[in-house]
């Protein structure tokens, strides 16, 4: 059994940084990152394999976010760049060996979220 647990969410101005991380308790072979802001459908954002040489972006990150993992630590990262008000959500990283790295459901586990906020 995997646990993930979020950390690094807050507040932050439009344009400014953040970095998200996601400890694991357990071996993942595909570790990502959704987000779903309130009224909304949980949405994809970033994938990354356990070697990290494969990753995944949604358009709306490409250019803008970088999803990373350090295997000694167990760990995988979101660092988020140039936010904007639209990136404030519940950020939620998921584990596991899906068929469609971008469905929901090919996710065995999931971490509690992370709340990111960008002000205008």
């Amino acid at each position: 059994q995997v646990q993930l647990v979020e950390s690094g969410g807050g507040l932050v101005q439009a344009g400014g940084s953040l970095r998200l991380s996601c400890a694991a308790s357990g071996r993942t072979w595909y570790t990502s990152w959704f987000r779903q802001a309130p009224g909304k459908e949980r949405e994809f954002v970033a994938a990354i394999s356990w070697t990290g040489s494969n990753t995944y972006n949604a358009d709306s990150a490409k250019g803008r976010f970088t999803i990373s993992r350090d295997n000694a630590k167990n760990t995988v990262y979101l660092q988020m760049n140039n936010l904007k008000p639209e990136d404030t959500a519940v950020y939620y990283c998921a584990a596991g060996r899906p068929a469609v790295v971008t469905d929901t459901r090919g996710y065995d586990y999931w971490g509690q979220g992370t709340q990111v906020t960008v002000s205008s």
